[in-house]
């Protein structure tokens, strides 16, 4: 029995010893983990307080503290105002176009890419990524050089040159879907198919190989082969985008059209609509109830979607 105490004790130190030792080896990693830590808490975590002005009227005279509870009232007002079925209509349908488009585009230039085997393919990578890091700002005056009605390239160079009428692009707000919808892939596309492409280069090159042997052509490896192997990473980057379904992109649809009040039946969204209703009225408490709404919802339709991708292909599904 004494022998048994003292071998449980030795152990125990042992534990201990071990523990510490572990600690000491891995405190530089601890060390590195700080700063991250700290902009996790300060950035994501401690905004989290706001969500109480979602169900406040905030009163400055007061403070936030003594502001008054109103309940659901804050979330009511985006199905009240005779906007609702506008700014929910453009945000679903703008953002389907943009997951269904984008993927397809995405996936064929990461594709294309992937066939290129030569030392060029860095560049063309920088290339179709330069968008991308451009701010929306100069996105938004790069589309006024084309779009402008007196000074605009396309009005003044290619309508001219066809001999058809200028458009006045700003006051036509039939133009501005596909306007809004071509800059979104334009600048964005890039990223998304360095994403696809780091997937394709993880694909075994004996696959291909086997393919080649058995007489497959291009397009019978792509979709044998390449299309198989890139189905999670769809699946995961979908199942993403589809969380912010109800949100939407605030420069792309405030700055680039100018904030015009003209083409506001189709560049109206829930964020740019929030945005306007926050100046004019500066009620906080509206607007944080906004985006708590968009944030359930977007939750909602990810658990629903995670729900039919593990009926579908379990393998796939996030969680």
């Amino acid at each position: 029995m004494r022998l048994n105490i003292d071998k449980m004790v030795c152990q125990n130190r042992q534990g201990k010893i071990k523990k510490k030792g572990s600690f000491t080896r891995n405190l530089p990693l601890y060390l590195l983990m700080i700063p991250g830590l700290l902009y996790l808490i300060i950035n994501n975590y401690l905004p989290m307080f706001g969500l109480t002005f979602a169900f406040k009227k905030i009163n400055y005279t007061v403070g936030v503290f003594e502001s008054p509870w109103v309940g659901l009232d804050n979330f009511t007002y985006l199905f009240k105002t005779s906007d609702a079925f506008v700014i929910f209509r453009n945000t679903l349908c703008y953002n389907l176009a943009f997951i269904v488009l984008g993927t397809v585009l995405a996936i064929v230039v990461a594709i294309f890419l992937e066939q290129v085997r030569t030392k060029m393919l860095r560049v063309y990578q920088t290339s179709i990524l330069i968008p991308y890091l451009l701010s929306i700002t100069v996105v938004s005056y790069l589309a006024f050089a084309f779009l402008s009605s007196d000074n605009g390239f396309i009005n003044n160079s290619i309508l001219k040159l066809l001999g058809m009428d200028e458009i006045s692009w700003y006051s036509s707000p039939k133009y501005w879907p596909f306007i809004l919808t071509f800059i979104y892939l334009w600048k964005s596309f890039g990223y998304s198919s360095i994403l696809y492409f780091a997937t394709l280069i993880g694909i075994d090159d004996s696959y291909y190989e086997a393919a080649v042997i058995d007489g497959a052509s291009t397009w019978q490896q792509i979709r044998h082969i390449t299309l198989p192997c890139l189905k999670t990473t769809i699946i995961t980057l979908v199942i993403m985008h589809i969380g912010r379904m109800f949100y939407s992109d605030f420069g792309l649809f405030y700055q680039v059209p100018m904030n015009n009040g003209l083409l506001f039946s189709v560049t109206n969204t829930i964020d740019t609509y929030v945005y306007r209703g926050l100046l004019q009225l500066n009620d906080v408490g509206r607007s944080s109830a906004a985006g708590f709404l968009q944030s359930i919802l977007g939750f909602v339709l990810v658990m629903i979607t995670n729900m039919i991708t593990r009926k579908i292909d379990k393998e796939s599904a996030l969680f």
